[in-house]
């Protein structure tokens, strides 16, 4: 089993920067593709980044390339997400979820493991 939780969101205005951090305790991390998901109200839970089990492979979303980045500590059981120039419409609660799967893969249908999420504002 594995159970993730997540940290780091909060208020920031437009233009600034917040890191997200996701902590696993059970499972060592390393075994997993993570991935970072996000969902407003409203909306389905949409795909952001994911990141390899190695940490050498990563995949955006075309709406966070060149602002997000997404890293892994395998020692530390924990994933990131740095994100930077920040937009109202990147307000949502993100999540971040593990997958088995050996590729990383947008889909929530590949991931098994969910957070609780934490909630990122981004005012104007």
């Amino acid at each position: 089993q594995v159970q993730l939780v997540e940290s780091g969101g909060g208020l920031v205005q437009a233009g600034g920067s917040l890191r997200l951090s996701c902590v696993s305790s059970g499972r060592t991390l390393s075994t997993y593709v993570m991935g970072w998901f996000r969902q407003a109200p409203g909306k389905e839970r949409e795909f952001v980044a994911g990141i390899s089990r190695s940490g050498d492979g990563t995949l955006y979303a075309d709406s966070v390339k060149g602002r997000f980045t997404i890293s892994r500590d395998n020692s530390k059981n924990t994933v990131y997400l740095e994100m930077n120039s920040l937009k109202p419409e990147d307000t949502a609660v993100y999540y971040c979820g593990a997958s088995t799967f050996m590729s990383v893969l947008a889909p929530t249908t590949f991931y098994t493991y969910w957070g609780q999420g934490t909630q990122v504002t981004v005012s104007s």
